[in-house]
């Protein structure tokens, strides 16, 4: 009735897919679990070992829900199970994205006060429910600073609880996909912040409290990485050879895509070599509120006064390269796009300080 296989994918991973048979119909649904070429990679092979493990179970638990909404009958865990526990359950899988889990954690306590932490089993979640807490978060939720939340902050916190819904539907826990009946919270536009060569130049001739900081964010400037890619940095992944020069062997924390990804001399002039190759190039650096405050005190010390966080970095990395005429099709490749689109966000914000420059004129 379930079936577990394996898709080939254009960047040489393999995707572990369902291929189900319901009622007679047939359903092929993505478990968003992969495996890599392990290359004789012993980390690689037990990684790939324990997703297949994982795929595995999933697989089993799908064939007993089909097998049971098959006789109409929801199982004691569906019944019972807890709205709370369950969207928990799912943000705790989130771990892993330091940024994103920090959305899906706010969604969380969101929901807790929405609920006044009151046990409502997920079956029982309706469209008016939905509704109402999309209300709730739209108008009625405020942060500590006693403000109402950001356009974008309301759309990212919604999408999370639409998100963990849908994944009820999927799993058979909820007979109707509510979502659907629901409108999102449209996003506002986002300013990408950047920093333009001035201010990098001053970045570099002062001192941040926590070096880790300066040489991290430096070398993101440098080499466009994101922040979650730079924490598991290793000397291991950089690599030199005398045609291409220095280049990373690395899997992007985000999409999981195996990249190699060419970085300036310049970028290594900010690390103290360790010949440890095993280490984190970064050590010691995490996602914390007191990274982003001494971010912050370094700027101020630098005369930023931009509201500038570890990604603007990699805005600073893009932004640069276009102005000096890298094509957008080779700027995605360097960013470890997969859709050109999400590139062409820059296009906004070179055409944004054309307009500036045009009013100059207006100046005089």
């Amino acid at each position: 009735m379930v079936t577990l296989r394996e898709r080939n994918l254009k960047d040489g991973r393999i995707s572990l897919v369902l291929d189900m048979y319901i009622q007679g119909n047939r359903e092929v649904k993505s478990l968003k679990i992969y495996l890599l070429p392990d290359k004789g990679n012993p980390a690689i092979r037990a990684q790939n070992k324990e997703n297949r493990r994982k795929a595995e179970i999933i697989r089993v638990k799908r064939e007993n829900e089909i097998i049971d909404n098959n006789f109409g009958l929801p199982t004691l865990k569906q019944s019972g199970l807890k709205f709370l526990d369950y969207f928990k359950t799912v943000k705790e899988t989130k771990r892993g994205s330091l940024g994103n889990y920090g959305n899906w954690d706010s969604a969380y306590k969101i929901l807790c006060q929405y609920y006044n932490n009151k046990d409502v089993r997920l079956i029982d979640v309706t469209v008016q429910d939905l509704s109402d807490i999309r209300e709730y978060i739209l108008n009625v939720y405020k942060t500590k600073a006693n403000k109402h939340l950001s356009q974008n902050a309301a759309s990212s916190y919604f999408n999370k609880i639409r998100i963990c819904l849908i994944q009820a539907f999927e799993e058979g826990i909820l007979k109707m996909e509510i979502v659907k009946k629901v409108k999102s919270i449209k996003s506002g536009e986002t300013r990408r912040e950047f920093l333009v060569e001035e201010e990098i130049d001053r970045l570099i001739g002062i001192d941040s409290e926590n070096p880790v900081i300066k040489s991290s964010f430096m070398f993101a400037i440098y080499s466009g990485l994101r922040f979650s890619d730079l924490i598991k940095l290793r000397w291991k992944d950089i690599n030199y050879s005398e045609g291409t020069g220095y280049f990373i062997n690395y899997q992007q924390q985000k999409t999981g895509s195996e990249e190699v990804h060419f970085i300036p001399n310049g970028a290594l002039s900010f690390l103290e070599k360790d010949d440890d190759k095993n280490a984190k190039v970064f050590k010691g650096l995490k996602y914390s509120a007191w990274t982003n405050l001494k971010l912050r005190e370094w700027m101020l010390k630098a005369q930023i006064t931009k509201k500038i966080t570890f990604h603007s970095a990699r805005h600073t990395y893009a932004t640069y390269l276009i102005t000096k005429g890298v094509d957008f099709a080779v700027l995605s490749k360097m960013l470890g796009h997969k859709d050109l689109k999400t590139t062409q966000i820059y296009a906004k914000v070179i055409d944004s300080k054309r307009i500036e420059a045009a009013k100059v004129f207006d100046k005089k």
